[in-house]
């Protein structure tokens, strides 16, 4: 990073959080965290009585499928197999590639991982291992506990202490001892779990719990997940070994950080620093584990952020899908995946925190199940989300979530005014997500830019300057109003803005209106300081991939000095057309200076070559990462216009009745 960058990254973050990085990188030249794990023995009495749900109670709120899902899930595992991310089931790999050299050797560069380091961490965090212990639990099956116990001692034997990157990070440690914990309790009445096992875990639980304290200072430099995570991890050490010598220490550490966390990486709208959905489910489940796990835990302000941030992430719930926008940086986590449902059903968490935190409940179902692991039985009250009239709009049968925020924590993303728009539990208009933070190039973290959200790009640049794959300076801001309309037709409009731009000398708005007939329209107005400054304006929609067709605009809007097409989607429900127009009288248009592009899994379907020039990475356009390391085709489409006037863009969503 130049050193104008580094400068806006210290205007931006801070001082704190940039000397605290400063003074961990100056630890690891000067090997302050070479350290070797002292074995402390005679002190691994484990506290492994927890309370846990009846079997009755979760049998049937599985009901007949869920149990057959859990127990073919439980199955795979037992054969090898587990699905990571979320993804496509694959072998379960806990053997790092020899050599091992010490964690610090990785970050100093003295050592190297060949490829995607998260594939070596994800099944080392043992998520997928709740499966087995829950099927054990409920079906008292010998097969899971002993798979898990034999995982176990795989991990311990393959991963010496501190010594390969299964140790880089005091996070995994962290949630590896996390999922341990959980599965201790189930398995304790099974005849695999003998004596010395429990013994070999306590050993194990209680040399993570010693990574965590020295890079502390690394997590707090983060001001993110990673802090949450290790507060955690020190907590649940703490409360399952009460007898150790340093049980009072991660005690004090784990509180003093995770409340700190909580009441500062919550803003008072209830979102989460990182700006992600998948995040914030992160950060919900962290705060679920650790009130189950300890009493006392949380302070009055960190009580109350935590209500706001359940509040914040059920208003992003689709209710019929269980679905949520793919809201900044995805990497697939789901550190506790106590669930039948899949990956991308939110309700499972929603429903844990709405009884946690708020006292109230969704309507019950499968997802039900996280709730009764977290200790967390009905309220008796009925729980439906308040919706915040700055980023919600809300139809009969569709919902929208317009993308405004003043940032106070790094952006993952730069997405300001991106729209997500939701139809009878279909994505309609979606984020593009991340897929990969460590693939080749071009596909090393390359979705956070502004030209994959379905927003404006103006000159082809980021709304914000990318300083690093994971950092972004001269944040702008985004704001937004709730129009009051007397009109019938209409059940909501908004107006919102944002700054990306202003260094251009243009400024962006979008004004989003539902009708009472469930048709959207979005209309976006680009306003130049100088008008004679030329600018390229492309306006983007990432849209299923379902069957399309192109038709001609009704003669009423050509009428209107208006040009523009429909394009037809085929989905499950009937024909939706998504119809953009602008006005042709544009000296641009007129000459010839706009571009129609339908693009697919990075291939052109209709319409010439980008007016942004032919090295446009167009290979990037027209997919979809549900999860990390995933993609599936999706449909972009693109709309440009070159001109020194203010052009505007309408686009509707017109969806069958």
């Amino acid at each position: 990073m130049d050193m104008l960058l580094s400068l806006k990254a210290l205007r931006d973050l801070g001082p704190e959080q940039v000397g605290l990085f400063m003074l961990y990188k100056l630890g690891l030249r000067l090997g302050l965290f070479r350290n070797k794990p002292k074995l402390i023995t005679n002190h691994y009495s484990l506290i492994t009585a927890l309370e846990l749900p009846s079997r009755a109670s979760i049998l049937s709120t599985l009901g007949d499928e869920g149990q057959r899902l859990l127990l073919h899930q439980a199955n795979e595992i037992a054969a090898g197999r587990a699905h990571l991310f979320g993804g496509e089931a694959v072998e379960i790999n806990l053997a790092p590639p020899a050599p091992l050299h010490h964690w610090t050797d990785y970050e100093t560069g003295r050592a190297h991982v060949e490829g995607d380091i998260k594939f070596i961490w994800e099944p080392a965090r043992f998520g997928w291992a709740t499966v087995l212990a829950r099927a054990y639990y409920i079906s008292g099956r010998e097969r899971f506990a002993e798979s898990f116990w034999k995982y176990f001692e795989t991990f311990v034997s393959a991963n010496p202490p501190y010594q390969g990157p299964n140790w880089i990070s005091a996070q995994e440690a962290a949630l590896r001892l996390m999922a341990w914990t959980f599965c201790l309790p189930l398995l304790r009445e099974s005849e695999s779990t003998t004596e010395s096992r429990v013994r070999a875990m306590g050993e194990a639980i209680a040399i993570h719990a010693g990574r965590i304290p020295p890079t502390l200072i690394y997590a707090r430099s983060q001001n993110n997940n990673h802090l949450l995570s290790e507060a955690a991890g020190l907590i649940t050490a703490a409360s399952l070994l009460p007898h150790h010598p340093h049980a009072r220490r991660w005690m004090r550490l784990g509180k003093k950080w995770f409340n700190r966390a909580l009441e500062k990486q919550i803003d008072s709208y209830g979102e989460y620093s990182q700006h992600s959905a998948n995040y914030h489910r992160v950060m919900l489940q962290l705060a679920l584990w650790v009130g189950r796990i300890s009493n006392s835990t949380y302070s009055p302000l960190a009580r109350k952020n935590l209500a706001r941030a359940s509040h914040w992430l059920a208003s992003m719930l689709d209710s019929e899908s269980g679905g949520a926008p793919n809201l900044g940086a995805n990497d697939g986590a789901y550190i506790l995946p106590l669930t039948v449902c899949p990956f991308a059903d939110y309700r499972p968490v929603v429903q844990a925190s709405a009884r946690a935190f708020l006292n109230y409940d969704l309507p019950g179902g499968v997802w039900d199940e996280m709730s009764l692991w977290f200790g967390l039985t009905r309220s008796g009250r009925s729980f439906e989300a308040g919706h915040y009239l700055g980023e919600h709009l809300r139809g009969r049968e569709s919902w929208a979530y317009l993308r405004t925020t003043s940032f106070t924590s790094r952006p993952g993303h730069a997405d300001l005014l991106h729209l997500d728009l939701w139809w009878r539990g279909l994505n309609i208009a979606r984020d593009a997500g991340t897929f990969s933070y460590n693939a080749e190039a071009p596909w090393d973290n390359p979705l956070t830019a502004t030209r994959y959200h379905n927003t404006i790009t103006v000159d082809g640049l980021e709304q914000m300057t990318r300083a690093g794959k994971f950092l972004y300076v001269d944040w702008a801001n985004a704001f937004a109003k709730t129009e009051v309309i007397v009109d019938e037709t209409v059940l909501q409009r908004m107006q919102a803005y944002h700054t990306g731009y202003r260094r251009m000398g243009v400024e962006h708005e979008r004004t989003v209106t539902v009708f009472s007939d469930e048709h959207w329209q979005v209309h976006d107005r680009l306003i130049a300081s100088k008008k004679e400054d030329w600018h390229t304006y492309t306006l983007h929609w990432l849209l299923p991939d379902w069957k399309w067709e192109f038709d001609a605009l009704p003669d009423t809007l050509l009428d209107n000095g208006r040009s523009g097409f429909d394009l037809k989607l085929r989905s499950p429900h009937g024909w939706v057309t998504v119809r953009t127009h602008y006005d042709y009288f544009a000296p641009d248009v007129m000459s010839g200076g706009m571009r129609t592009q339908l693009v697919r899994a990075g291939n052109y379907l209709t319409g010439a070559v980008s007016m942004m020039g032919e090295d446009f990475p167009i290979d990037l356009f027209g997919w979809h990462s549900p999860t990390y390391s995933m993609k599936e085709p999706s449909l972009s489409l693109l709309v440009t216009i070159k001109s020194p006037l203010d052009p505007d863009f309408v686009t509707e969503f017109i969806f069958p009745k």
